[in-house]
């Protein structure tokens, strides 16, 4: 979890390997009509967030039953994270800490996504850092940051 441009796709994708389980990209489950609005760099609401989350619940409940999954989301404020794991044994979030600095770096050369730099304030203005989560330095390399998340997880 984490802003957009904190390398949760990266980060998921490899510990997803390292771990031997699935990896999803939390943003494939918007709809259109919110993508559109990222795209014009226009902030997404609670509302609109709503059915995002609740798709993405779906999700970690269907592999709550087999191996489990890592998931790459944004999962920005509290209330979003109940959403996402209500009912899902286990779930553990990693907080990929970034600044405004580093995101905007990042999003400049970043190609093919919708969400770009012009969300960045918004993003980091809904964060609400989690208590209880894995915290790394999203500055960290990614393979850095895997050995990080594995250690974690294995204790």
């Amino acid at each position: 979890m984490g802003a957009t441009g904190s390398g949760k796709t990266t980060v998921g994708r490899l510990l997803a390997q390292r771990l031997g389980v699935p990896f999803v990209e939390g943003d494939d489950y918007h709809d259109p009509e919110n993508v559109a609005r990222m795209q014009r760099g226009e902030p997404l609401d609670d509302a609109m967030r709503v059915p995002w989350l609740a798709r993405l619940n779906a999700v970690l409940r269907a592999s709550a039953s087999r191996e489990g999954v890592v998931l790459a989301c944004s999962a920005l404020r509290a209330s979003y994270r109940d959403t996402l794991d209500a009912g899902v044994p286990g779930v553990r979030y990693v907080y990929l800490r970034a600044d405004e600095a580093l995101l905007r770096e990042r999003l400049a050369h970043r190609h093919g996504h919708f969400a770009g730099a012009a969300l960045v304030p918004s993003q980091l203005a809904t964060l609400e850092p989690p208590r209880d989560a894995i915290t790394v330095d999203a500055r960290e390399s990614p393979e850095t940051i895997v050995d990080e998340v594995t250690r974690a997880l294995l204790l």
